[in-house]
């Protein structure tokens, strides 16, 4: 009987190792992900409930944020800046959004008409300018925004991560 139990015992525990940092979240969805601000007004607080003081607020709907810790139905976010806080999840949309993000601010994002840096420029991006994000293949991104449609390099954008695939 005591052999029974203690091999249930380091079964349960090999088990729980097993497990260990795999946890699924309450969304069952990995963790970190990019979404977007489904909302143009979005309430950023400074722990997982309303009880935690507001932070600050979004107020452009389509912002690329990404999420790095899930609480039930709370999520914490990190936007390009690296700024932190939790919002309740029905603020947040799985639709894939990114910002043009350049090492120098005056600096312009060239959009092709194609994923090829031969190709006609269509546009030049100002940072900070927000897209939604068609497709990504590791290397480009074809995005589309409010007169503009093409393709940039997939570095050029904060909402992407490095040689993610986005069908």
């Amino acid at each position: 009987m005591r052999a029974a139990i203690a091999a249930l015992v380091m079964l349960s525990w090999a088990a729980g190792m097993a497990w260990a940092g795999n946890d699924p979240t309450p969304s069952g969805l990995p963790v970190p992900r990019f979404v977007s601000l489904k909302a143009d007004r979005v309430t950023v607080r400074g722990g997982p409930d309303k009880a935690h003081d507001v932070a600050w607020i979004y107020t452009r709907i389509g912002w690329p944020v990404e999420i790095t810790a899930e609480f039930e139905n709370w999520r914490r976010v990190r936007d390009s800046e690296g700024a932190e806080g939790w919002v309740y999840h029905s603020l947040l949309s799985g639709r894939r959004t990114a910002v043009v993000s350049m090492k120098n601010k005056d600096d312009l994002a060239a959009l092709h008409e194609s994923a090829d840096t031969q190709s006609a420029v269509t546009a030049r991006l100002q940072a900070g300018v927000v897209a939604q994000v068609r497709k990504c293949d590791s290397h480009w991104c074809h995005i589309a925004g409010s007169g503009f449609d093409g393709w940039i390099e997939q570095q050029r954008l904060w909402g992407v991560y490095a040689d993610e695939q986005v069908n």
